[in-house]
């Protein structure tokens, strides 16, 4: 059974910085990729980063220069670097996983989600 849980979050205030980390467990596929979404009230969900088991990544345009996505293998971990908060990056953060049949995650339909962590960013 595939499980991904979320940690990190908190509340910082306009220009600081958290890091996410997502330990993933039960989830045994070699051709992947691993997302970070996130949800503001009222709002859609939206794509934050993208990284795939090869190791290339993908970011929103409106965290791009910020944000870091990363992974580590032998710890089963995503990670989600953030600088430079801005408070409209106020949101529940979620990380995904998908198996994949492509080497690039596009049109990826995640199957497998954390229960999220709260990021707050105040003015």
């Amino acid at each position: 059974q595939v499980q991904l849980v979320e940690s990190g979050g908190g509340s910082v205030q306009a220009g600081g910085s958290l890091r996410l980390s997502c330990a993933a467990s039960g989830f045994t596929y070699s051709n992947y990729c691993l997302g970070w979404f996130r949800q503001a009230p009222g709002k859609e969900r939206e794509g934050v980063a993208t990284i795939h088991s090869y190791g290339s990544t993908n970011y929103a345009d409106s965290v791009k220069g910020r944000f870091t996505i990363s992974k580590d293998n032998a710890k089963n971990t995503l990670y989600l670097e953030m600088n430079s908060l801005k408070p409209e990056d106020t949101a529940m953060y979620y990380c995904a996983a998908a198996w994949v049949r492509s080497n690039a995650c596009v049109r990826v339909d995640y199957n497998y989600w954390g229960q999220g962590t709260q990021v707050t960013v105040s003015s």
